[in-house]
């Protein structure tokens, strides 16, 4: 029973889960490095974000908004077509 659950919360055997973990790992680090991205810049840029957000004070709610806006223009239509393919291919 818990190793179902385990499975359940995990989306697959720990092991399998843990090897597609690492490949997205080595791909994901790969494409960061060849594009000059380290880790620690983004989460720089993330604090820089938040205390700029925090300074701002109400006009910073209105740049969450217009970000919010600006990422569903793309992530709702994308979401969209493969909820749309998911369920074609489950028929």
């Amino acid at each position: 029973m818990a190793n179902s659950t385990v499975q359940r919360f995990l989306g697959g055997p720990p092991t399998a889960v843990f090897l597609r973990l690492l490949f997205v790992s080595l791909v994901v680090g790969a494409l960061l490095v060849w594009l000059d991205i380290r880790p620690i810049e983004i989460f720089n840029a993330l604090q820089r974000f938040v205390n700029r957000l925090w300074q701002m004070g109400w006009g910073a709610v209105r740049d969450v908004v217009q970000y919010v806006i600006a990422g569903a223009v793309i992530v709702v239509p994308v979401w969209l077509v493969m909820r749309l393919f998911n369920m074609r291919g489950a028929k």
